[in-house]
C-alpha cells in the first residue's frame, strides 16, 4: 500500500428529470436510471454553480437518500462536482428516507442486511454511466460513500468503473477482499478510532490486504466515532469531519482533474 502524495492543505441510460429546483446558480433534480436487470430507479442530482465539472457518485448510509445525503451532494456540487446519489434500496423500499432515531436505525439495518450487493454494484455501474451522460460532467467520475456507502464505494472502485474513490467507515470490506485485484483507481479510506462497528483489528486487516496496492491511503481519525461526518448524528465531530472532508477533496481533485 502506498500513500498518495497530497498537497499540504485541508481543504441508462434513460435520464428523465422529474423535479427541478434552483438555489442561486446551483440546481438540483431527481433523475431516473435504467437498471441492467429491468426497471429503473431514482437518483438525486446536484449540478455545480460552475456548470461543468467531474462527476461524483455519492453513496448513502443505511438511512437512504435522506436530507443529509442530499445536503452532502449539494456540498460537493458547490465544490464543482456533478454530484449524484442513487436510491440503493429501490428494490426493497423505494425512496427510503430515514432519520437517526433507534427505530430508523433498526429499519436501515434490516434493509442493509437484505441488500443484494451484486445487484447494487450493477446499479452503481449504471449510475456512473448515467453521470457520464449528464452534459455538465467532464467525463471523469469519482465516488464517496458513508457507512454502507463506504462499503459500496469500495465495491464501486472494483465494479463500477469509477476513476477515484473515497470510503468513510465502510463496514464489511474485510468480507470482500477478492475485489482488491480489480481496483485500479486511487482510493482513500477514512476510519474512526472508536468505531463501535469496525474495530481496529479489522482496520489492520484491511490495511494489510491493501499493503501492495498503489495509490491507496488509509486514515484512522483519533477519538472519532462511527458516523463522524454526519451532522445529524450524535457521533458528529465537526473538527474531524472538516479535516476528513478536506482530505477527501484533495484526493478527488488530484485524481479527477
Amino acid at each position: 500500500m502506498q500513500d498518495l502524495i497530497l498537497p499540504i492543505y485541508l481543504v441508462l441510460i434513460s435520464i428523465s428529470f422529474i423535479v427541478l429546483n434552483y438555489g442561486g446558480s446551483m440546481s438540483t433534480s431527481w433523475i431516473s436510471v435504467d437498471s441492467a436487470n429491468g426497471g429503473d430507479f431514482k437518483a438525486y442530482v446536484s449540478l455545480p454553480p460552475s456548470g461543468f465539472g467531474p462527476g461524483l457518485l455519492v453513496i448513502q448510509e443505511i438511512f437512504g437518500v435522506n436530507h443529509h445525503i442530499k445536503a452532502v451532494c449539494d456540498q460537493y456540487s458547490n465544490d464543482g462536482f456533478v454530484a449524484v446519489a442513487p436510491d440503493i434500496f429501490w428494490r426493497q423500499k423505494p425512496l427510503t428516507d430515514l432519520s437517526y432515531d433507534d427505530e430508523s436505525i433498526k429499519k436501515g439495518m434490516s434493509l442493509a442486511n437484505s441488500l443484494n450487493i451484486h445487484l447494487a454494484a450493477s446499479d452503481l455501474q449504471r449510475t456512473v454511466e448515467a453521470i457520464r451522460h449528464i452534459p455538465s460532467c467532464n467525463g471523469k467520475v469519482g465516488t464517496v460513500g458513508f457507512c454502507l456507502g463506504g462499503l459500496l464505494a469500495f465495491v464501486s472502485a472494483a465494479r463500477a468503473g469509477v476513476d477515484s474513490a473515497v470510503s468513510y467507515y465502510g463496514g464489511g470490506i474485510d468480507k470482500h477482499f477478492n475485489l482488491i485485484p480489480d481496483i485500479t483507481c486511487p482510493i482513500l479510506f477514512h476510519f474512526a478510532e472508536n468505531d463501535e462497528y469496525i474495530d481496529l483489528e479489522t482496520v489492520k486487516k484491511i490495511k494489510k490486504a491493501f499493503n501492495k496496492k498503489k495509490h491507496t491511503r488509509m486514515i484512522v481519525h483519533e477519538n472519532a466515532k462511527h458516523g463522524f461526518n454526519c451532522w445529524n448524528r450524535s457521533s458528529w465531530n465537526q473538527a474531524i469531519a472538516t479535516t476528513a472532508r478536506g482530505q477527501s477533496l484533495v484526493h478527488l481533485m488530484e485524481s479527477l482533474r
